[in-house]
């Protein structure tokens, strides 16, 4: 974990005892030779979940459920304390004391209760004077924390660094390791330095696993740049020593379709497979992400390669991973919100050339056969991972043929709108196949009319079928924006049976015209906001990197000129997509809101998903905001859905409450902050906005009961 806004506590205070006989050097040492981690760690870590909330009994009931869930099984094995586990004090004697309210019995009794469950113990510490949290850190007591955690059965120490006095990352690192090895105790080293000092040019040598970021959030966007950072590092792992893009926030909130990328990613990057979630109240689904033992046997394969990206154009991405059976694990991962076909070939991704090969879907668990060609309709966010190998003479013929569907829908933005819906499917396979039908799938009241012919005797290997359809969405929606999921079907038979297919689904955005007096604007230009009314209901969907400082990008939903001195403006926000922590949506004034990066006059006041709710303006009449209700990092409350905001001018002064009473009368309000604009006109724009602060990745904003007076 790195929490910089730790970094100095009690460091004025401490002084570390010297390292002796070390240098700062980064020329890379021997790749360590301590036996362990010969394929990448797998297990639990408390931090992303829980953060200081650690105690023996969580340790001890996760435990529990790596068991009774088939994670053990699996090949999960760690259970590993993060920060918050001691005392702020060490003992009289120097030595580091387990906090006695949440370990009453201390960690060895912990370590002893997971070892008996077949599983293995890790700890925290850091390679500085404090914890990122700010208790005891280990620089200049290596010895003697190496010494107790052996002692108490620790078999993994995740190393941080916080509080590093500044001291070079390979020296203050290289004296732990050097302090573990004296135990004679077998524990894995894991180096959280956060990818900083080339840590991967030198973390072989000194630890089993080194961290490339970073922390991790839970959210796609963190874990898109995550896996961007990491995936370039290939030539650093190996049996021993991996490379680490932090731990994995599969269950914690994003969707089933990114869960799925991020776990099938972290295998192809041969990464440890350490779950954040809380374990214990983990759903089905997230325990069946975890448990695909297909998907891990890639991340755990005994060759260990990590794979590599072979090609990327785009956001549609390919990455080979070499098996030690002679196979390839290809992962094809689409980093857009819309569906895309992503392809490649057997020769690209390393292998032999042969008449034909056999082609396993690792998450649909079914088996194709391939001329050569590797493709997949991957959904938006989504990742296909196939195991690919040459196939025997006279065996190509043994499973249905690989085979694309990619079903291209345009954005039909208002009711009683017709597209044109093209659907084309390949044979990716090494047989013919006939009988071939295609088809549209459209929520009730839809109505899909095939345009061209849409039954096809055989198509041939390497050949298409296409088919043309007129797509109507019905006339009126009692929402402001519905969505509905469209997708292409395809049925073909081949000489091993009947075999049938659908592409990804393609959500559309339906929106109800807004009315006068509101109008529209965005300026945020990665993807076309929409916008939709019915009623008192208002809705945005779009994107925008964020809303503060140099980078002014939302879409609003407004009325020109009806803020004044005086004005109460009031709005509820029924929902928000989660796209980022600081994901914004609220109210807007603005001399002028179409005025991007310039007009003054310039406040929201937002309700945030990771940061509760914010008052955001510009103080110096640029145009831009840049100051915060809070400090940087920080809101005021919890974000609750809905919630009630409030602004109230008076002058060129704006104050901001929030409230989240189930009605507006009888509301109890609460302040969030208060703030003068200069450069306030008699008369500003006022209305509703979002962002989703991410760029490229839509988000959705809807509002209600929107009064201004």
């Amino acid at each position: 974990m790195r929490r910089p806004w730790a970094a100095a506590l009690l460091a004025a205070a401490l002084t570390a005892a010297p390292l002796v006989g070390l240098t700062a050097s980064a020329t890379p040492a021997a790749a360590l030779d301590n036996g362990l981690a010969l394929t990448p760690p797998m297990g639990w870590n408390d931090w992303n979940a829980f953060g200081c909330n650690v105690s023996a009994a969580l340790v001890e009931q996760t435990a529990d459920t790596i068991v009774s869930s088939g994670m053990k099984d699996a090949g999960y094995d760690y259970v590993n304390i993060d920060d918050c586990w001691m005392e702020p004090q060490r003992s009289a004697d120097g030595h580091l004391v387990p906090d006695p309210a949440k370990f009453p019995d201390g960690i060895k009794a912990v370590a002893d209760y997971v070892h008996s469950k077949g599983l293995k113990l890790g700890i925290y510490e850091t390679a500085g004077t404090n914890t990122c949290a700010g208790y005891p850190g280990s620089l200049g007591h290596e010895t003697t924390d190496a010494a107790d955690f052996a002692s108490w059965g620790v078999d993994y120490l995740k190393y941080d660094n916080c509080n590093n006095e500044g001291l070079p990352a390979e020296q203050r690192y290289t004296a732990m390791r050097d302090a573990l090895a004296a135990t004679g105790r077998p524990i894995v080293f894991s180096l959280c330095s956060w990818g900083q000092e080339s840590v991967w040019t030198w973390g072989a040598g000194v630890g089993n696993l080194w961290r490339t970021t970073g922390d991790i959030q839970a959210n796609y966007a963190s874990m898109l740049s995550i896996f961007h950072q990491n995936v370039g590092l290939a030539p650093y792992a190996g049996p021993g020593h991996w490379n680490d893009p932090d731990m994995l926030e599969v269950g914690n909130g994003m969707t089933q379709t990114e869960d799925r990328s991020e776990f099938s990613l972290w295998a192809e990057m041969a990464a440890p497979l350490l779950s954040g979630t809380d374990l214990r109240t983990a759903s089905a689904q997230t325990l069946s992400i975890y448990t695909n033992r297909d998907v891990i046997a890639v991340d755990q394969d005994p060759l260990g390669k990590q794979g590599t990206e072979i090609s990327s154009t785009g956001g549609l991405d390919v990455l080979a991973k070499p098996l030690a059976d002679g196979s390839v694990a290809v992962a094809l991962f689409n980093e857009n919100a819309a569906p895309a076909v992503i392809s490649t070939t057997a020769s690209a991704v390393g292998l032999p050339a042969a008449a034909g090969y056999t082609v396993r879907d690792l998450w649909s668990k079914q088996t194709y056969s391939s001329g050569g060609a590797i493709a997949a309709s991957v959904p938006g966010h989504g990742t296909v991972m196939y195991r690919v190998s040459a196939a025997a003479a006279g065996k190509t013929d043994a499973y249905a043929p690989l085979s694309v569907l990619d079903t291209q829908v345009p954005a039909a933005s208002t009711g009683g709108q017709s597209v044109h819906v093209t659907s084309t499917y390949t044979n990716d396979g090494t047989d013919t196949v006939t009988h071939v039908g295609l088809g549209l799938s459209a929520p009730a009241g839809w109505t899909a009319t095939p345009l061209t012919a849409v039954n096809f005797s055989q198509v041939k290997p390497g050949d298409q079928a296409v088919a043309t359809f007129s797509l109507t969405a019905p006339q009126t929606f009692t929402d402001p924006i519905t969505d509905a999921s469209v997708s292409g079907t395809a049925q073909v038979s081949w000489k091993g049976g009947t075999e049938r297919t659908s592409s990804p689904p393609i959500t559309e955005h339906i929106a109800s015209p807004v009315q006068a007096p509101w109008k529209t604007y965005s300026s945020a230009t990665s993807t076309a906001a929409q916008y939709g009314q019915a009623g008192d209901k208002l809705a945005i969907v779009g994107d925008g990197t964020d809303t503060y400082g140099t980078t002014d990008q939302y879409s609003a939903i407004y009325q020109p000129g009806a803020e004044h001195d005086g004005s109460t403006t009031v709005v509820r926000v029924t929902a928000q997509s989660a796209t980022s922590d600081w994901a914004k949506a609220g109210i807007m004034v603005r001399d002028d809101i179409t005025g991007t990066d310039a007009s003054p006059g310039y406040a929201i006041l937002a309700v945030t998903p990771g940061h509760g709710y914010a008052l955001q303006w510009d103080s110096n009449g640029d145009g831009t905001l840049d100051s915060n209700s809070a400090p940087p990092n920080q809101g005021t409350g919890s974000a609750v859905y809905p919630s009630w905001l409030k602004l109230v001018r008076s002058g060129t002064t704006v104050t901001g409450y929030y409230s989240t009473s189930a009605s507006l009368s009888g509301a109890t309000w609460t302040e969030v902050g208060s703030a003068t604009l200069p450069g306030a006109t008699a008369t500003q724009d006022v209305g509703v906005f979002m962002t989703s602060h991410s760029t490229g990745t839509d988000g959705e904003a809807a509002f209600d009961s929107f009064t201004q007076n």
